[in-house]
């Protein structure tokens, strides 16, 4: 049989701009993934990148579960719990810091079970017309009570052109 792989591209328009999510289904429907999952796993990209592009950490931040088990790998190595992924990214967000505006594209979305799915995208970080960094990711998401959560996110930077 073949496996189902559910594709929606996510587009973040900015600091103002609008959001749009547009989905690509394949497969049969018995191998879709419940709609839920999809939306959700688009829905925090979506608020995640909106977080990140008005500077707001916190906001950012709640698309993750606050456990001390939650982890993060990434160029600085494994980060292991919610406070430290926190303190990772912090800096970024302090006044007069330099944080690039991030967009999330090519979102695939599989649930591996009515508890767990598996999230890949890419990342952009741009600045005005040009691109400063790309890369892809990977997230774990868990159902916490009735909410799906990042439990894990492991990312890469594209090498330089």
């Amino acid at each position: 049989m073949r496996s189902a792989v559910v594709v929606a591209s996510l587009l973040v328009c900015g600091l103002a701009g609008a959001c749009t999510i547009e989905r690509v289904d394949e497969g049969s429907d018995e191998d879709a993934p419940e709609p839920d999952f999809l939306t959700r796993a688009a829905e925090i990209l979506d608020a995640q990148a909106l977080a990140w592009n008005a500077g707001d950490l916190d906001g950012f931040m709640a698309g993750y579960d606050r456990s001390p088990e939650t982890t993060y790998i990434g160029t600085t190595g494994l980060i292991t719990g919610f406070d430290g992924i926190r303190a990772r990214y912090a800096p970024l967000f302090e006044p007069g810091a330099t944080r690039d505006s991030v967009r999330f594209t090519e979102l695939e979305a599989r649930l591996l079970d009515p508890r767990f799915g598996v999230v890949t995208a890419r990342y952009v970080l741009f600045r005005g017309d040009e691109t400063t960094s790309t890369g892809p990711f990977t997230l774990i998401l868990m159902r916490v009570e009735g909410t799906w959560r990042i439990v894990h996110d492991q990312s890469a930077a594209d090498p330089p052109h």
